[in-house]
């Protein structure tokens, strides 16, 4: 019973850590075009997250059975390797915040995941399920790290590079006989809607990832009796799942709620390290730049969580401004910052697993 309620406990804790992390990404750029105030900025994030966070459930239940092989990882060690993936994504995102580098949540969770699931497995690598696609299953209802993460993880950037050049384009071609002051005017309201929409697709998004952990965990917890223990006004998680009026399972209504409001939490902590490296060092945005990177970025997440894709909210939107960047003007990415955030990304499912696979190997250790 305390090892399970010490995986919600922890895995709260990497909501939390999210919410001032990844959300700093999600409002850099509505700071650094001087729409909102960084206080502002950081409570409509905190309220466009709670209600996106509430929306679907798509990526929750990839985290919480289309990545790992569960059959695979003994029982005994079900919230141990869940506590040990968690511990991996926590350091990282506390690393790249204090560098001030805007690496992926998501990914870090994923590669800790994985990293953990293998040492539990005893390195069968089955853990591991890069395909689960049936004959005649449409592409998008592939599940599995290959199709799930893998793919989107270089697709969605590629997307949020090109998508958000494409953007900027047109509306400078449209634009081009507007005066700069009726620009600067209109697009500074217009950011006010694609900031709360970039806010929303993070929240929908990234918050789901904790809601699948603590719906894995409670599971688990059920099948090793872990769940009958608990004290009767903890009786509520002995349901994580619920089923709609179709017949199809989704995650309980307390667990959404719940991290919807511990990341609402951590979006209101702030981020500043981060959105002095997205919005002011890494290129230079007016409102209608802004405009267009939140957009392309939001959509791109949109369109991901719909295919419970548990995509980088880092990435799109990073991507994106390099995009506009790019469209700007040659030379206009500080590309000595660009390549810090492109290692960060390189390095982060490697370390993060790395970090993961030692902790529950040396839990494990432990234990005999």
């Amino acid at each position: 019973m305390t090892l399970l309620l010490s995986v919600i406990l922890v895995a709260l804790v990497f909501e939390y850590i999210n919410g001032f992390h990844d959300t700093a990404n999600s409002i850099a750029t509505v700071v650094s075009t001087k729409v909102l105030t960084p206080r502002m900025a950081i409570l409509l994030a905190a309220f466009t997250n709670l209600v996106g966070a509430l929306y679907g459930t798509a990526v929750a239940k990839t985290i919480s059975s289309g990545l790992l092989e569960q059959t695979l990882i003994p029982k005994e060690l079900g919230q141990s390797y869940l506590i040990c993936a968690l511990f991996g994504a926590i350091v990282w995102n506390l690393v790249t915040w204090w560098f001030g580098l805007p690496s992926s949540s998501s990914h870090a969770l994923i590669g800790g995941l994985v990293g953990a699931g293998l040492a539990a497995a005893q390195n069968n690598l089955g853990v591991i399920i890069f395909a689960k696609a049936k004959a005649g299953m449409p592409w998008f209802k592939y599940e599995g790290l290959l199709y799930k993460v893998v793919i989107p993880m270089f697709l969605s950037p590629i997307l949020g590079l090109i998508v958000g050049m494409l953007t900027i384009t047109l509306l400078y071609i449209l634009l081009q006989k507007a005066s700069p002051g009726f620009v600067s005017r209109f697009f500074g309201r217009g950011q006010l809607l694609s900031a709360a929409y970039m806010g929303f697709s993070h929240g929908s998004n990234d918050a789901q990832k904790t809601m699948g952990i603590i719906a894995l965990s409670l599971v688990a917890g059920i099948k090793s009796g872990a769940v009958a223990e608990l004290p009767s006004w903890l009786s509520f998680m002995q349901h994580p799942m619920m089923k709609d009026a179709a017949g199809n399972e989704s995650i309980a209504t307390w667990i959404k709620v719940t991290c919807a409001l511990v990341m609402a939490a951590g979006t209101a902590a702030g981020g500043w390290k981060i959105i002095k490296t997205m919005g002011h060092k890494m290129v230079r945005l007016q409102p209608v730049d802004g405009f267009a990177a939140e957009t392309t970025a939001a959509t791109v997440l949109s369109i991901a969580g719909h295919f419970g894709m548990p995509v980088s909210t880092t990435h799109a939107i990073t991507t994106s401004i390099m995009g506009v960047g790019c469209a700007k003007r040659s030379g206009a990415l500080n590309m000595e910052v660009v390549q810090r955030i492109l290692w960060a990304w390189i390095l982060t499912i490697p370390s993060t697993a790395l970090i993961g696979y030692s902790v529950m190997r040396f839990w494990i250790g432990l234990g005999q």
